[in-house]
């Protein structure tokens, strides 16, 4: 008797069990709006998942604090924070890195989306399926692995998409809607400020608005060099219709080359496209907002002044 009660016990306990150990996903901060970029039964799940979407603290090279990891997403999703204060009609879509396999979703993500939001601006963060949605590195092969479907791509082609068609409903200017990208992330924007055409079939009315950003910004990117000869990456090819291009790089950055930078850099300027690049002589990798007292430090308020005088961010 006692046994077939002990055993009833454990199965009313064993859910409850199991849900306090299974690792916790990240949830949009109060105050934001959570969407789906795709209709349901339209977005194939990447070919490597390894798992259910969960989230993990690991450290920063750079400042050694803590950041939280991203892995496993499935279900890729945008996440609108409104301006503070008055809106000024500029909208930024922000575009954490994690190599094509995580995402840094508060060092590259959040926390980017709590400065723009502070100069008046309406961020959208964009949670892109990983791993393997974007080109990486094979260890196996020693050479560079490009995934069939362009995945991290077509889910940010869908949000600005969806972006623009909803302007009205977040209250934002359909043409001065930006991007900004971090390591991984930065070769997403390269790829936005470079295809003009989708790389999905057309689902929707959002997909027949452009997915070009008005402006963009790279910091510290990736997968945009070619080491043998020293030239872009052939999936991005660059023409005078890239938008105004800003660029942050740490010449020590141990991860990403400063080659990656340059190179792009060049090709913007070899295409007639306004860029400004801002290179530090340190700051490592994957800095964000977080080297306070480093000369890098000072990025995001050259690229308040950059915004401004492109005509995107009013002057405070």
């Amino acid at each position: 008797m006692r046994a077939r009660f002990a055993f009833r016990l454990l199965m009313v306990l064993l859910p409850f069990t199991a849900s306090a150990a299974a690792p916790a996903t990240w949830h949009p901060p109060a105050g934001t709006t959570e969407l789906p970029l795709w209709p349901d039964g339209k977005v194939m799940a990447p070919p490597k998942l390894k798992g259910r979407e969960q989230v993990s603290e690991t450290v920063s090279k750079a400042s050694g604090e803590r950041w939280m990891m991203l892995q496993n997403v499935a279900v890729p999703t945008l996440t609108v924070f409104p301006a503070k204060g008055s809106p000024n009609g500029t909208a930024v879509m922000v575009i954490p890195g994690g190599g094509y396999n995580v995402l840094a979703i508060d060092l590259e993500g959040s926390e980017i989306c709590d400065w723009l939001t502070a100069q008046g601006v309406t961020c959208a963060l964009l949670k892109y399926r990983v791993p393997a949605s974007g080109p990486n590195w094979d260890r196996e092969c020693n050479c560079r692995d490009i995934p069939a479907v362009p995945m991290a791509l077509q889910d940010a082609q869908r949000a600005m998409g969806l972006l623009r068609a909803q302007a009205a409903r977040w209250k934002i200017d359909p043409q001065r809607l930006g991007v900004i990208g971090f390591s991984a992330g930065g070769h997403v924007v390269a790829g936005l400020s470079t295809h003009a055409q989708r790389s999905y079939a057309p689902l929707d009315a959002a997909d027949v608005q452009s997915s070009r950003p008005d402006f963009a910004m790279l910091l510290y990117p990736g997968h945009l060099w070619v080491r043998k000869d020293d030239s872009l990456e052939k999936d991005i090819v660059v023409d005078a219709k890239a938008p105004p291009t800003f660029i942050v790089q740490a010449a020590d950055d141990p991860t990403d080359d400063v080659r990656h930078a340059l190179v792009y850099h060049r090709a913007l300027i070899e295409a007639g496209v306004p860029v400004e690049m801002h290179l530090f002589a340190h700051g490592g990798h994957a800095f964000g907002l977080r080297l306070k007292d480093a000369p890098v430090s000072a990025w995001p308020s050259l690229a308040e002044r950059w915004m401004h005088d492109i005509g995107m961010l009013t002057k405070h």
